[in-house]
């Protein structure tokens, strides 16, 4: 049952990938550069663990230690993408405000300083690499969580919305935030029935997130009624100078 509920996850996930990075390359990545780098880069990280991820349970002690490793750099990584990501994102949504470069400048400094103080307060090269890495992951997911409400402030607060924009930083809000509950979940307790569904729930956020990105950055549908004369006239009216 496990291994089917996996296997379709994948089938699902690698769609959506497909499927956004398909409509990305269409010119929105130009766009929107960091969301398209996080998308390849979860697709990329996905396909190297799941030889490992699959045979776990079969696998020898060294072979297991190797996923394992694996897997922390992969979290790593995309842990670096998510801020890049986030800060992009920021960027983008503060272009009316005149300190932008200010705005940006603080936000970033923040984000070194509080993952710097979090990993020395987490840290330990005496205990396995997962033990001080999930808590600092979940950190880092939380002010993750954070810089997206901020983003999500800057939005609502625009004179013109940038509604794809809003839904973009809401799907990586849930992936931020359910990963970060998943997380602590998982370091408060340490049973594998308690690992497993923790993991089906990120998964799910993880789907989510996905779906939300590829229904907000795919090509709009072509209307098969054209445009009826007194719409096309008052669009003119309206574009015209005063």
């Amino acid at each position: 049952m496990q291994l089917a509920l996996q296997l379709i996850a994948y089938v699902i996930g690698f769609s959506f990938y497909a499927m956004i990075m398909s409509a990305m390359i269409r010119g929105q990545w130009r766009q929107y550069p960091f969301v398209f780098l996080w998308v390849l880069g979860d697709c990329v990280t996905t396909i190297l663990e799941i030889e490992p991820f699959l045979n776990y349970d079969a696998a020898a002690p060294e072979q297991k230690t190797s996923f394992q490793n694996l897997y922390w750099w992969d979290e790593r990584i995309m842990q670096v993408f998510v801020f890049l990501l986030v800060i992009s994102l920021i960027y983008r949504a503060a272009a009316h405000l005149k300190n932008r470069n200010a705005l940006v400048a603080s936000v970033v400094g923040g984000i070194l300083v509080f993952a710097g103080i979090t990993f020395l307060i987490y840290y330990n090269p005496h205990i396995r690499t997962g033990q001080w890495m999930n808590p600092w992951l979940r950190a880092l997911n939380f002010s993750a969580v954070i810089v997206d409400l901020g983003l999500w402030g800057l939005l609502i607060g625009a004179r013109n919305k940038d509604y794809r924009l809003l839904m973009i930083s809401g799907a990586f809000g849930i992936q931020f935030t359910i990963a970060a509950i998943g997380q602590s979940i998982r370091h408060l307790s340490h049973g594998n029935l308690t690992a497993q569904v923790t993991g089906y729930v990120m998964s799910c956020a993880n789907l989510a997130c996905l779906y939300i990105l590829w229904q907000t950055l795919r090509p709009a549908p072509k209307s098969n009624h054209p445009e009826s004369p007194l719409h096309s006239a008052a669009s003119i009216e309206k574009s015209r100078p005063k």
